[in-house]
Parts: structure tokens; sequence; C-alpha cells
């Protein structure tokens, strides 16, 4: 069962209290999970067994996300803002220099663990920022539109549409290159993580400028990226590639944006083979 954890943070206006909730199964070295804007940890579901047969695994609701509460006044939605966050947590749940793997937003956060000397490897599935500024417009234009769709139906439509294999489509397929593949109870959860979370909207404008642009020499890092990825193309692991010459890049034929759910069995050797 998912647990809470409060942790003290520092806030422009003195120490606060960050309160996250996390799921945490198996044992041996530590792995956190990661997930995407509008997501939850569940997100991570399909692999967790699989991670937890030889590692501590963490899937983490990041602050302002699923069952998560929002940032501490004073702290923003951004890298800056949220990376000492993380670096609290880990101590907070006693990891120190845990493997990470973080999807899209996630795999942005994942890499700039990695920048800080936080963390021991990086997987980042289809991370953000190696984007074009249309490509990025275009990324922000879709999840906007999800959350906006998520916002707009009411609980019980979402509820009759996920009974289908066509509505849990219609719901969910621009995220998932399989989305039939989800239970009904799996979309009707992550749609309502997507209409509430608090966070979404700061993340979203913070996410609004720059790239990722730096190195990551020390630590082994894998970049992966789905095929059928309808949110950030394929092509922006070629630029992550280039980012960071020594990363490992890998193709994840016929997976999509979240691939923990469309190839669980792939997404979990390669995050295990990235970690050693």
């Amino acid at each position: 069962m998912p647990a809470t954890i409060s942790f003290p943070v520092d806030t422009p206006g003195g120490p606060r209290t960050a309160r996250v909730v996390h799921e945490r199964r198996g044992a041996g070295r530590p792995l956190v999970l990661l997930h995407g804007i509008g997501h939850h940890w569940q997100a991570w579901q399909p692999v967790l067994d699989i991670l937890a047969v030889d590692r501590d695994v963490i899937a983490v609701d990041l602050p302002g996300f699923g069952a998560s509460e929002r940032l501490p006044d004073g702290i923003p939605y951004d890298v800056d803002g949220v990376i000492p966050v993380l670096g609290a947590l880990f101590e907070a749940l006693g990891v120190e220099r845990p493997d990470v793997a973080g999807n899209s937003l996630g795999g942005l956060l994942a890499l700039e663990l990695g920048r800080a000397g936080l963390v021991r490897s990086v997987t980042a599935l289809a991370p953000a920022r190696f984007w074009t500024e249309a490509e990025r417009r275009y990324a922000f234009g879709v999840l906007s539109a999800m959350r906006a769709g998520a916002r707009a139906l009411p609980p019980p439509v979402v509820a009759w549409l996920a009974r289908g294999a066509a509505g849990r489509a219609a719901l969910t397929g621009t995220i998932y290159a399989r989305p039939g593949r989800r239970s009904p109870a799996a979309v009707v959860a992550e749609t309502r993580a997507l209409r509430e979370a608090p966070g979404f909207r700061a993340t979203l404008a913070a996410g609004s400028t720059g790239l990722f642009t730096h190195d990551i020499p020390d630590i082994p890092v894998t970049i992966a990226w789905g095929t059928r990825d309808r949110v950030l193309p394929r092509r922006q692991g070629v630029r992550a590639k280039r980012v960071i010459p020594g990363a490992r890049l890998v193709r994840l034929p016929g997976c999509g944006h979240v691939p923990m759910n469309d190839d669980p069995a792939l997404v979990a050797r390669v995050i295990l083979d990235g970690s050693g």
C-alpha cells in the first residue's frame, strides 16, 4: 500500500514540510521511479513487481501530482525548485544516491538528479527538453488538450468510456501505443490524476523555456524512446545522445510515450541493464 512521508525542505520563508506519497516494494539496491506530468506513481505499476524481484523500488508521486501535496509556498515547479526537494526526499527515505528512472518530465528530473550528483545511474524514458520550439509547442498543446478533456468529462462518463477498449483508446491513446492493455480502473484513476493535479499548470509553464544541454560523464546514463511516441518524437533521442555522448540510446519498438504499459518486460530490462 502507498505511504506518505513528511520531511523538511528549505523555502524563501524558512523551513517547511513537504509530504510525498510513494509505493515501495522489494529489497536490494534502491531504485526510484519518477512519472511524467499529470500522471502518478501508478504509471509504473506494470513494471513494479518485475523490478522488485531484485531491487528496493520506490515509485513516487511527484509534489503536486497524484496523491502528493503541492509544493510548499515559495518553491517553484521548475528544476531548481524540485531537485532539492527530491534530494531531501531521498534523505528522508534513507536512500543515498539511488538509481533513478523517469518518464517524460520524470526523465528530465532523473537527468537533472544525475547532473547534481544525487544518483548512481539514470534511465530516462522519453525525457523532456530535447525538443525544437515547434516540437515543444506541439507537445504542450497535446498535454493541455488532454488536461482539458480530463477536466471536462464528468467522472461517470470517464468510467463508462473506460469499460471498452475504444473508450480507453480515446482517453489514453495519445500516451500509450496499446491503450487497450490498461485496465478500466487504471484509466479512470489516471484520468482523475490528470484532472486534479494542482502542479500541472505551473509545471507546464516552468518547462516553456530552456533545453537540457549538459553532459553527464560520471555515471551510467540510458536514454530510451518508444518508436510510437505521439507526444515527443523519437528523433529527440538522437539529440539527447549528442548532448550526453556517453549515454546508451535504446529503441523501444512498438512503445508509446509512456512505454511501461506497452512492453513491461522490455522496459524493466532496460532499467535494470542501465542501472547495473
